[in-house]
């Protein structure tokens, strides 16, 4: 019910609100912990280190109460949002009105948008009079009349074309049937940079005697920080489709969107770099190190990349040995965290490399194969088979549902072209949507090679080239600085994207420059080099060293 998951969210909110100033407050500790270690070092006479005595235990215990506090509450808070997942899943299984019914908005809600709904409908299921009574909508009407406004010759301003909230239930729809892996990950909808709390795992309950106290249990919960990275791009909207009738445009331009971002989707859960976009599977069981700003707050980094990437050499990658080397090599990943299924992803020659290991032949004479293509599980421990063409040859990733936490940010929009293209009769259109995941306990996934082949992170992207900056223009090219005087460079991008220029100097012992640009001297004589650089473009200022007056 709608209500009791409203009233889930907002004791949710409560909650967070009654954490964030528990942590302020183990905050303020390290200040009184600070000033203590001052008072101790000064402390001279018995007196004033009984004072201070009293104080450093009156701040222990404060700050034990504190910590058990935090605890107790990182645990209701992960109680209320398991019953709270349990209440969408229940919702979601109700059978949907034709027309989804919208959620009020609360503090689930996504960029001050309201939820929607899910629909288990396709658009091209709709009977004529739930057709009608969806482009009846007035935002679906409006959406409709900004699509085919979009082209008009000569416009190269920008108006955002939302998806109407009555559409995105079947938008979603779109995505889940173009995405293989979104029903195993953990899907959220955050808002801006979210921190979401993980469960660390359960901890063993303690025997004892009947009537004896009961032990308290060591129940750990992480937070993993999703910020929101664009998903999208343009794609060609043919005049005849924009001039059609109006459900045959809606339909097409949410299907177009939805395979994209389905698409797009599972290649970043698997392989995504962390860089401008949510980190993958495959690439978190690679690294080495933990990244410089892994937060502190996360579960601990673990390295995983010589016990959960596997290699089976090609002599045992034949017939039953093969799915024994398999469920062995599945066994390195924990599941001490999932209340999920299995999964299994790989491309389809793989997948044909299984079925045919798999093959016998029957009492009949006929062969079968103990694997069935299409839908089907893996032999024994079970687990869904998931087919993505990415993935290379004789590669497998395999691991457990749901811990792979993926936020979305915002809702998908898309917008007409900066510049209108007129390409074989077609409008560009951008959709986007707005995502960032990470693998939060990455110890429950593998990576398994048959055939000798070993795993690793290497996946092409379609490059960002519409945010890559090709060149930098300095305001100066040549400049003299007095020792002590300061001369502030501006570098402007090409193209005009938010991007992050680095500035260096050749020789500090003549010049130096902060993350601004600003150029400080330091010599009375001599020259430098400062440089401006942003990914593979830079640009220079020859800087001459003077005497100050």
């Amino acid at each position: 019910m709608a209500l009791k998951a409203l009233m889930l969210r907002k004791k949710i909110d409560a909650k967070n609100a009654d954490l964030e100033a528990l942590r302020q407050k183990a905050e303020e500790f390290q200040t009184r912990e600070a000033e203590l270690e001052t008072a101790i070092g000064e402390a001279s006479t018995e007196e004033e280190m009984a004072t201070v005595e009293g104080e450093v235990d009156s701040l222990t215990a404060e700050r034990e109460a504190n910590d058990t506090a935090i605890t107790d509450l990182e645990a209701e808070i992960a109680q209320l949002e398991g019953d709270l997942a349990t209440e969408e899943d229940k919702q979601r299984s109700a059978t949907p009105p034709a027309t989804p019914a919208r959620v009020p908005a609360d503090g689930n809600n996504i960029e001050g948008r309201e939820a929607v709904m899910y629909t288990a409908k396709r658009l091209r299921d709709l009977n004529i009079m739930e057709r009608h009574a969806l482009l009846e909508d007035e935002q679906v009407k409006t959406f409709i009349q900004k699509v085919r406004n979009i082209r008009q010759a000569g416009s190269v301003s920008n108006e955002d074309v939302l998806i109407p909230e009555t559409i995105l239930p079947y938008l979603a729809q779109i995505i889940d049937e173009n995405s293989k892996l979104k029903k195993h990950v953990n899907h959220v909808p955050v808002s801006g940079t979210s921190r979401q709390p993980v469960d660390g795992g359960f901890a063993e309950a303690i025997w004892t005697e009947a009537y004896a106290r009961l032990n308290r249990l060591d129940l750990s919960y992480f937070e993993v920080e999703l910020d929101g990275y664009k998903l999208g791009g343009f794609f060609k909207l043919p005049d005849a489709l924009i001039e059609d009738s109006d459900f045959n445009l809606l339909q097409d331009v949410t299907t177009k969107l939805g395979r994209g971002i389905g698409y797009a989707y599972d290649k970043a859960v698997l392989y995504g770099t962390g860089v401008k976009m949510p980190l993958g599977i495959v690439t978190r069981l690679a690294q080495t190190a933990a990244p410089a700003d892994y937060p502190a707050k996360a579960r601990p980094w673990v390295d995983l990349h010589t016990r959960n990437i596997i290699t089976i050499s090609a002599a045992n990658s034949t017939g039953i040995t093969l799915f024994q080397n398999l469920l062995t090599a599945f066994g390195k990943a924990r599941n001490n965290f999932s209340r999920g299924g299995r999964f299994w992803a790989m491309n389809d020659t793989t997948l044909n490399k299984l079925l045919v290991e798999a093959m016998n032949i029957n009492s009949a004479g006929n062969i079968y194969s103990q694997i069935n293509p299409d839908g089907g599980t893996m032999p024994v421990i079970g687990g869904a088979f998931e087919t993505l063409d990415f993935i290379p040859d004789n590669v497998i990733i395999a691991g457990y549902d749901r811990l792979y936490t993926m936020g979305e940010r915002k809702g998908v929009e898309i917008k007409k072209s900066e510049h209108v293209y007129f390409i074989d009769d077609a409008t560009a259109i951008k959709g986007t949507g707005r995502y960032d995941g990470k693998p939060v306990v990455p110890e429950g996934f593998v990576a398994i090679g048959i055939n000798n082949v070993t795993p690793d992170a290497d996946m092409t992207f379609v490059p960002d080239e519409a945010n890559t900056v090709t060149g930098i223009i300095l305001s100066k090219a040549a400049a003299t600085v007095k020792a002590g005087a300061t001369l502030a460079l501006k570098a402007n991008l090409e193209p005009d994207v938010d991007a992050k220029i680095t500035w260096t100097s050749s020789d500090e012992t003549k010049a130096t420059v902060d993350n601004k640009g600003v150029v400080t001297g330091v010599a009375s004589s001599g020259s430098c080099t400062i440089t401006a650089s942003c990914g593979l473009a830079e640009a220079t200022c020859t800087i001459t060293c003077a005497a100050a007056s």
